[in-house]
């Protein structure tokens, strides 16, 4: 196979300024391929303390002096203006756009009783927002280019793990995007996907200890931000043929997660005791039905066939 590279491509990569994180992996190993890359952070580092602050300059001047060539920004994804003048700092020096990695995220462990209201606006504003307004500035320009790759990060804990129910929330919200968007995004080359990441990180040791040394040093030397990486190159390149899928990677291993209905229960003028009488043949997963591909609106679990039948009216911005 030939090897995989971004020539002539330019690259956003957000949150990438830590020194031991994955976008300062995914910044390096894209720039040693031939793209050019801002490394964009707002340099708080992880869950917004300042022990340990990101530094998006340091990370642009590693890629220089290995033969690479990068630009730093430290504006925050989480407000729309500044999220606009990232997408311009590429344009503006290197007159395009081909690749975001939306890697920028904000994440504490606390549970629903207990998180404060700014943190919640922290992981709404970042995790979300963050995506959806660096999703907003590079359309057009992507649009216009008829090309463009896109890769939003989610997580494991959306799953459901305890202490992460704002984090499940907005990183859902993040692959509910990239599912719109991947279907908005086809007619003009644009491919959409997101990637769950699993890798020893500074981030990681700001939520969690290890029971012992021995199993947080196999931790760090099994799960290195390179296996992660690698998938996001692949997702970022030319030949990338997925769209509107979530990925996970991690330790070398890759997979993609997939939303899947259980067959149907169907009843004429169905009533709460159909529901409640069958809800075990609802809830059973023997059989179930894959939804892989957004752009196909009748496939099993996805949206209803009807939607072929209707056309949708122009937008109306709300008046109140």
């Amino acid at each position: 196979m030939n090897t995989l590279r971004f020539d002539g491509r330019v690259a956003i990569v957000t949150g990438a300024g830590g020194s031991f994180n994955l976008g300062r992996s995914h910044a390096h190993l894209l720039a040693a391929r031939g793209a050019k890359v801002v490394v964009n952070d707002l340099g708080v580092g992880p869950g917004n303390q300042l022990e340990e602050p990101a530094d998006a300059e340091a990370i642009a001047e590693e890629i220089r002096a290995a033969g690479g060539e990068a630009i730093a920004n430290t504006n925050s994804v989480a407000e729309e203006g500044s999220a606009k003048e990232i997408i311009d700092l590429a344009i503006d020096t290197w007159g395009r756009l081909d690749i975001l990695v939306n890697n920028a995220g904000y994440g504490s462990l606390a549970f629903f009783n207990e998180i404060n209201t700014r943190d919640i606006e922290r992981f709404v504003g970042v995790n979300l927002m963050g995506p959806i307004w660096m999703c907003r500035a590079a359309w057009p320009h992507m649009c216009e280019a008829g090309y463009g790759r896109i890769v939003n990060t989610t997580s494991g804990g959306m799953m459901g793990m305890p202490g992460m129910s704002l984090l499940a929330a907005s990183k859902f919200g993040a692959y509910g995007l990239t599912r719109g968007l991947a279907v908005e995004g086809a007619e003009y080359g644009i491919k959409v996907n997101a990637l769950s990441p699993g890798a020893a990180t500074n981030s990681v040791e700001h939520s969690f200890t290890f029971t012992s040394q021995e199993i947080l040093d196999n931790y760090v030397a099994g799960f290195p931000p390179k296996h992660v990486s690698a998938a996001i190159a692949y997702l970022t390149h030319e030949s990338c043929k997925a769209t509107g899928t979530m990925f996970a990677a991690g330790g070398g291993d890759v997979s993609a997660r997939v939303v899947a209905a259980t067959p149907t229960f169907h009843a004429d003028d169905i009533t709460p005791e159909d529901v409640a009488e069958n809800i075990d043949a609802i809830l059973n997963t023997d059989d179930l039905l894959v939804v892989t591909d957004p752009l196909h609106v009748q496939e099993p679990g996805g949206a209803s066939p009807v939607m072929q039948y209707m056309v949708p009216k122009d937008y109306r911005p709300s008046t109140v």
